[in-house]
């Protein structure tokens, strides 16, 4: 792995949300690009994982900049559900990204399995990839989660995605309900910085 530490990084997503909280998690020291400045749409995810697609994208807009790249693929899997929606979670928003769709959609289908579901604490986790990588073809790949249960109404209106469904798990606020900064020194993103921050 590169002993030098990394100086300036581009942040592979087109997700404002993603780039929002990655950026929070660097060091305000670091020299940070972002599709805001080079305007490059976003790879066909074709993994089956969250690695393979945080790799992808990493590896693609690495190529793309010619920079070290740092790249997420994070999403919810809720146990009822057999680990539903996971690395297709943001499909389950549809084309343009609705996330009021796609959490209708999960009450739909737990609903489906279970009638009575709200009456009873739902397990779900969010878990993060974070991939940084180098133009020189090297890369690291690191795990991140947090585990909580599936909240019976949408609350809250900050954060992004799932968020305002997802209370983890000691809380009783739900990620949307939560100050910003509260989410991001606990959250799935945050766990998995933690094992790569020793490059910054």
């Amino acid at each position: 792995m590169p002993k030098k530490k990394i100086k300036e990084i581009f942040i592979g997503s087109n997700n404002k949300g993603k780039l929002k909280e990655i950026a929070n998690l660097l060091p305000k020291s670091l020299r940070i690009y972002s599709n805001l400045n080079f305007k490059i749409p976003s790879p066909k995810e074709t993994g089956t994982t969250f690695k393979q697609n945080s790799l992808l994208k990493a590896k693609y807009f690495s190529e793309k900049t010619n920079k070290i790249c740092m790249s997420d693929d994070s999403g919810i899997e809720i146990d009822i559900l057999d680990k539903a929606p996971g690395v297709y979670s943001a499909d389950w928003s549809g084309k343009k990204r609705n996330f009021n769709l796609a959490i209708k959609k999960v009450y739909k289908e737990i609903s489906k399995k279970d009638k009575n579901w709200k009456k009873k604490k739902l397990s779900a986790r969010f878990i993060c990839v974070l991939t940084i990588f180098w133009p020189n073809g090297k890369f690291i790949s690191k795990v991140g989660k947090i585990e909580g249960r599936i909240s019976n109404l949408k609350r809250g209106r900050n954060g992004f995605g799932y968020d305002p469904i997802f209370i983890p798990k000691g809380k009783r606020l739900t990620f949307g309900e939560m100050d910003p900064h509260k989410k991001y020194s606990m959250d799935h993103r945050f766990n998995a910085f933690k094992k790569i921050k020793k490059f910054f």
